[in-house]
């Protein structure tokens, strides 16, 4: 019987699932746009897959892969023509089918970083008066305005667009990571134009609950 059991107990280890890499990662040339381990070379157009587990939100993967949007209008800052707003790379985002979108997100939500911590930010939100503070923090403090497109007031769009958008950031990134690239942004991209703001956590936590609040949806 102990035998039968220690048997069992290796076929159950044995068959634990284990996500292997989709077939579409390579038949779409994925690698040529974005990098899936920080040892590959960073390429030009695309920003880096190997924190794609604590970075994005799965149900936004899915949606995203199958109807690509643009996320930076003047390219991604690796690009050599970003400065000067001519991306030279402006083929489009492939466009998945929805089984092959939910095989893509579904690996890319096991790639993590080591040490990540989690749990920094929690899901209350702001009040109506710490949130109009944050959005000053935001606007005028830290000039992020400048760079990234946001809602005014009114809800029409307004801002820069040398960063991402960040019009419905909440329904593609997550708390922790937000919180995470406010504090120590060079952490993900070394060579990065976000600025190094030192940030203590309170602060980063209100503009990250800020940040995610922007939504023209639910």
């Amino acid at each position: 019987m102990r035998i039968g059991i220690g048997v069992l107990l290796l076929i159950c280890v044995s068959v634990s699932p284990v996500w292997a890499e989709p077939e579409e990662i390579e038949k779409k040339g994925c690698r040529d746009c974005h990098r899936f381990s920080s040892e590959e070379k960073q390429p030009a157009s695309g920003p880096d897959l190997f924190y794609a587990g604590d970075k994005f939100h799965e149900n936004w993967l899915k949606e995203f892969l199958q109807s690509p949007k643009v996320i930076r209008k003047v390219g991604y800052i690796t690009d050599p023509g970003f400065p000067s707003g001519n991306p030279e790379v402006s083929q489009p985002h492939s466009t998945l089918t929805h089984e092959e979108s939910a095989r893509v997100s579904t690996f890319l939500m096991t790639l993590h970083l080591p040490d990540y911590e989690t749990g920094k930010v929690d899901d209350v939100p702001l009040s109506k008066g710490a949130r109009a503070q944050a959005k000053m923090l935001f606007e005028r403090n830290f000039g992020c305005i400048a760079c990234h497109e946001a809602l005014n007031l009114v809800g029409k769009v307004r801002g820069g667009v040398s960063g991402p958008t960040l019009v419905d950031s909440g329904l593609r990134l997550k708390p922790d990571w937000v919180f995470h690239w406010l504090k120590s942004p060079e952490k993900f991209l070394p060579r990065g134009r976000m600025p190094v703001f030192n940030l203590d956590d309170e602060t980063a936590i209100r503009i990250t609950k800020y940040v995610l609040s922007i939504r023209t949806k639910k």
